[in-house]
């Protein structure tokens, strides 16, 4: 039997193998002293963590000096890290490019910024992102890929800006004004003078990143993953949609019947392959109709579910809170709709709109699959280590964090749901007859505020005076 020494022996190296994370990289080093005098010893069999490769320089034409690093970011994925630098004219530039797939699904992620400490979050970029900063009215479009912090890429904004003022001044005055503006404004961020204001990263690719805090409330993180457009696809260099593949709904003359499952054709968002979404409508007691559907691929194993609830919109928004006390608690079948935010005072839970889109469950199904996403993203990183960058406090906070969640699906602690629906979509089971008050149970109508209303669309919603009368008639004005 040859041994791993011997010609015969082969073996497979896993992506793990080449993509560890920073601490175990330079774990490989060998120390550079003896500890004792400071002198350096020189060891040829030392592991090369970062590679080099002569590459030309795009400035002077000369041959310069390419540097990779290929590492895992903890609470993200496998990244190469690259910078070139030219030893003639002193020419430097660096970039990130993600070293794994395209996911199946393109990812937005929203950063209110409040204080200082906001500016430190990590910020991967992907060569596919568009980063906004909103209340600049300041877009970047997609380019190179980045892995920086929120300061260093609105500095860098800014500093881009800066470029090329003075020519500006003299051949466009209009030009440079409102470019001299946004400068302006952009200094005053970074000074920490005009908070609060929103930072927006969007991926088509899914390979973008902004790190969350676990103090975070609703409103100041959020993700929210959504299905590429055939433009995107193919942009992205992934197979467009069949148009041929119609959506395979009832006609419009049709009524979809409850209880009957319907299934349409549909493309997987994964795989770009054929699969088959299903469809049924659930009427819930004492509630309203809502639409289940789910997807399967059978050529990737992609695997996603919805709820859709419809209706009108009602005038209030509905704000319900249940006291979980025992195990018969977690059993009690809960709806959270898209537009609902969920939170747990007890647990320092806060899930924002959107983050885990429709949901038909229980009070137990419904914590398991928050803590599951939310592990999976702190601890679950593709190494052996895990999320080896974060500190001995943060490492005990989030452990304390998920212990706490645990403790609360097993039963053994007592904690509050509030279920905050600006749509008043959403439902809680009650463990009493219909029409009587559940002691455990509270709700509360609200008024939208004014950001609720402009995020949902209701700004810009007729639904006043609307008909077929009054259509006709503004069909005739408009001619």
């Amino acid at each position: 039997m040859p041994t791993a020494e011997e010609p015969g022996h082969t073996t497979v190296a896993s992506s793990t193998d080449f993509f560890e994370s920073i601490g175990q990289k330079a774990g490989h080093l060998a120390p550079t002293t003896n500890g004792t005098n400071g002198v350096a010893h020189q060891n040829d069999d030392d592991e090369k963590v970062v590679e080099e490769i002569e590459s030309l320089c795009m400035n002077c034409h000369e041959n310069g000096t390419t540097r990779m690093l290929l590492t895992a970011i903890p609470y993200f994925r496998e990244v190469i890290l690259m910078s070139f630098s030219c030893d003639k004219c002193g020419f430097s530039n660096s970039e990130i490019q993600s070293a794994g797939t395209i996911q199946p699904k393109g990812s937005s992620y929203l950063l209110r910024l409040t204080d200082m400490a906001d500016f430190e979050r990590t910020v991967v970029k992907s060569d596919t992102a568009v980063v906004k900063f909103i209340e600049l009215d300041l877009e970047v479009p997609a380019g190179r890929g980045q892995l920086t912090n929120v300061e260093g890429l609105l500095r860098t904004v800014v500093d881009d800006l800066e470029l090329g003022q003075e020519e500006r001044k003299e051949q466009a005055p209009e030009v440079y004004a409102k470019i001299e503006e946004i400068i302006l404004k952009g200094r005053k961020m970074l000074a920490g003078e005009d908070f609060p204001f929103r930072l927006s990263v969007d991926d088509p690719a899914g390979n973008s990143w902004i790190t969350p805090n676990m103090r975070d409330g609703v409103g100041k993180w959020e993700k929210r993953e959504y299905v590429r457009t055939p433009e995107q696809n193919e942009a992205l260099g992934l197979a467009a949609t069949d148009p041929t593949t119609g959506s395979g709904q009832p006609a419009d003359d049709d009524d979809i019947i409850p209880d009957q499952v319907y299934e349409f054709p549909a493309t997987c968002p994964g795989c770009m392959h054929p699969c088959t979404t299903k469809m049924k409508m659930v009427d819930i007691p004492h509630f309203k109709a809502v639409v289940l559907m789910s997807t399967v691929c059978a050529d990737c194993g992609y695997r996603s579910n919805d709820v859709k609830t419809g209706g009108e919109i009602p005038p209030l928004g509905k704000k319900i809170t249940l006291r979980v006390e025992t195990a018969e608690d977690l059993a009690r079948d809960i709806l959270k709709s898209e537009s609902c935010s969920l939170e747990c005072p007890e647990l320092n839970l806060q899930v924002n709109p959107g983050t885990l889109g429709g949901r038909f469950t229980t009070v137990e199904g419904l914590l398991t699959q928050v803590r599951n996403d939310l592990h999976s993203q702190i601890f679950e990183t593709g190494t052996s280590e895990g999320g080896d960058s974060l500190s001995a406090d943060e490492r005990a906070q989030w452990t304390a964090f998920f212990d706490g969640i645990d403790a609360a699906i097993k039963g053994d602690k007592k904690f509050t749901i509030v279920l905050t629906d600006p749509l008043a979509s959403s439902y809680v089971q009650k463990a009493v007859d219909p029409d009587q008050e559940d002691p455990q149970i509270t709700t509360e109508d609200y008024e939208r505020s004014e950001e609720e209303e402009e995020d949902l669309g209701l700004k810009d919603m007729k639904v006043d005076d609307y008909g077929p009368g009054n259509a006709d008639e503004a069909g005739a004005g408009a001619a």
